[in-house]
């Protein structure tokens, strides 16, 4: 199977993401958080560095949910201003 390269936009959101969550993350380990998101530090190191930059909605569920924060402020600080809300997309 071949993959389909990742365009810029997806790989910004990547590294967006990678930022929120390590922003959320603040003073706690790679090794406390990854523990209790039940992945593997080297998994969260390369979402965290954007080196994962379309991780799995569960990993990312868990990780947020390691660090406290709710998935809506994670959405929000993934999503570039000018787009809109999943909700109303087309």
């Amino acid at each position: 199977m071949v993959r389909v390269p990742l365009t810029d936009e997806e790989r910004e959101r990547g590294e967006r993401l990678g930022q929120a969550l390590r922003a959320a993350r603040a003073g706690r380990s790679m090794v406390d958080v990854a523990a209790e998101a039940g992945i593997s530090v080297e998994t969260l190191r390369k979402i965290e560095t954007g080196r994962i930059p379309t991780p799995a909605f569960f990993t990312v569920a868990a990780i947020a949910d390691a660090v406290g924060l709710p998935l809506e402020e994670l959405r929000a600080a993934v999503t570039p201003a000018a787009s809109p809300p999943l909700s109303q997309a087309s």
